[in-house]
């Protein structure tokens, strides 16, 4: 397997023959366990978020802020084999624009994606999110994501739990609550590209629930961007994260996901839908 590359390495385009962007999704940015192959996991869907956000970026020439991101997971991509990504701008305008992106692979659609885009105004902010996260160098450089079976996109992401981890059982009876703080481990600045991956960066909260739990593929996230990360609120590029299970039933579940700045500034949020996939018979 070749070395990781960066998080700005793997947003890296090639420009298509016919106007389009490509790139490959490299097997270190899969969500199966390090210590098996790529292939025994799936292309990551906060590095697809990114490549569909950058895509559309860097395809229509936009310059206005990203505000919501929605991306559909269609079907897995191969990993190491381009994928195709084709953004188009589905109606601009001077305060607020609506874009698109549709990728594929070999003629097979992966991911679908929109993305909403707009000026700030500047009457002052009603931001009842806010709220000042727990002292980084309070806690545990230790408590963080590792070993055989941490996923391989983990290895770009420096984590610092608040009472975590707790996956396989950690939070049964309890709220189905994480919190941590992130970085990219590049110390790259918190951008919007980073936040579409670091809001997807964890396992799914439900997986704290309990010590068997069922496995599920993401179909559905959707990304509000509520202000822009700056070196002061994301200072080194860390955010706070908290992931919320909302819900668990009917052969779905839905998180959230909330990142704040170092000041408390709330930044972004997400909401997630996945399939819980049919268990094999024993």
């Amino acid at each position: 397997m070749t070395p990781p590359i960066s998080l700005d390495a793997a947003l890296t385009f090639q420009v298509l023959d016919d106007g389009g962007l490509s790139a490959p999704v490299p097997g270190h940015f899969s969500n199966g366990p390090s210590s098996m192959a790529p292939d025994k996991g799936f292309p990551f869907g906060g590095l697809l978020a990114a490549l569909c956000a950058q895509s559309m970026r860097q395809g229509l020439a936009l310059t206005a802020p990203l505000r919501t991101l929605s991306v559909q997971y269609l079907s897995a991509a191969r990993f190491g084999e381009q994928v195709a990504f084709r953004p188009r701008l589905l109606r601009g305008g001077r305060n607020v624009l609506y874009a698109a992106v549709e990728a594929e692979q070999d003629g097979r659609m992966t991911h679908h994606a929109t993305g909403t885009y707009g000026l700030d105004a500047a009457p002052a902010p009603l931001t009842p999110l806010y709220a000042p996260p727990p002292p980084l160098d309070k806690l545990d450089p230790k408590a963080t994501i590792r070993g055989p079976m941490s996923p391989h996109f983990a290895q770009h992401v420096e984590y610092r739990f608040d009472g975590g981890p707790n996956i396989l059982g950690g939070n049964e009876g309890k709220p189905v609550i994480e919190r941590t703080w992130m970085r990219m481990a590049d110390g790259r600045p918190l951008d919007e590209v980073g936040l579409c991956y670091l809001l997807d960066a964890l396992y799914p909260p439900a997986w704290t629930a309990s010590k068997t739990p069922a496995a599920m593929t993401t179909v559905d996230l959707r990304i509000d961007i509520l202000t822009d990360p700056t070196l002061q609120t994301a200072p080194d590029g860390w955010a706070f994260f908290e992931f919320k299970m909302l819900d668990l039933g009917l052969g779905w579940t839905v998180d959230e996901a909330i990142a704040w700045g170092a000041d408390g500034t709330p930044l972004a949020l997400s909401r997630q839908r996945r399939k819980l996939l049919p268990q094999r018979p024993a």
